[in-house]
């Protein structure tokens, strides 16, 4: 069975997404309407990731050829592709705040089936669990004030040593000033 050069470049996009990719979540989309995947596709463009409906079997080759064979009890109904060049969280945080602003996750209408960050696929449960960690600027902002807390710690510190000082010759001169009146 010959297959077409079309199939070939849609196998090797796939492939390039899937070993490229910082980040990937692969998503069930049964029962979603149109505006709810309209709204979708805008919160992930506005993310700078791309998304789009994927062919289960052309997904499975490229897996194979990916040396991603975790991926393939992954690829069963409706599948979707989410993926960011740039930061590995976006993809799972936006799909999992839209499943849960819409509140999509009890009637399984959208569904997380399996990520991948950085060439390794991740179950679902990761995919979650990784939604939830804060952005990058926030653990730099936090990795930052660590940094910053001992040295003004020590300059507090050193500014007690001087105010007292101040103090002890405030009440020398109080001190003195009773004394002479």
């Amino acid at each position: 069975m010959a297959v077409s050069a079309e199939k070939q470049a849609i196998v090797a996009s796939l492939k390039e997404n899937l070993t490229a990719s910082k980040g990937a979540v692969f998503t069930g989309y049964r029962g979603l309407t149109v505006a709810q995947d309209t709204e979708l596709r805008r919160e992930l463009r506005a993310a700078g990731v791309s998304y789009h409906v994927v062919k289960n079997t052309m997904t499975a080759i490229a897996a194979k050829e990916a040396g991603m064979e975790e991926l393939l009890s992954h690829l069963e109904g409706t599948t979707a592709l989410a993926v960011s060049d740039g930061d590995a969280i976006a993809p799972a945080k936006v799909i999992s705040s839209f499943i849960k602003k819409n509140k999509l996750d009890d009637a399984e209408i959208l569904t997380i089936k399996a990520g991948i960050v950085d060439g390794k696929v991740i179950s679902a449960k990761e995919v979650k669990e990784l939604a939830l960690l804060p952005s990058r600027e926030v653990l730099l902002a936090k990795l930052l004030g660590s940094m910053q807390a001992p040295i003004g710690n020590t300059v507090n510190v050193l500014q007690g040593v001087i105010r007292n000082a101040v103090y002890v010759l405030d009440a020398i001169r109080q001190q003195k000033e009773k004394a002479s009146a």
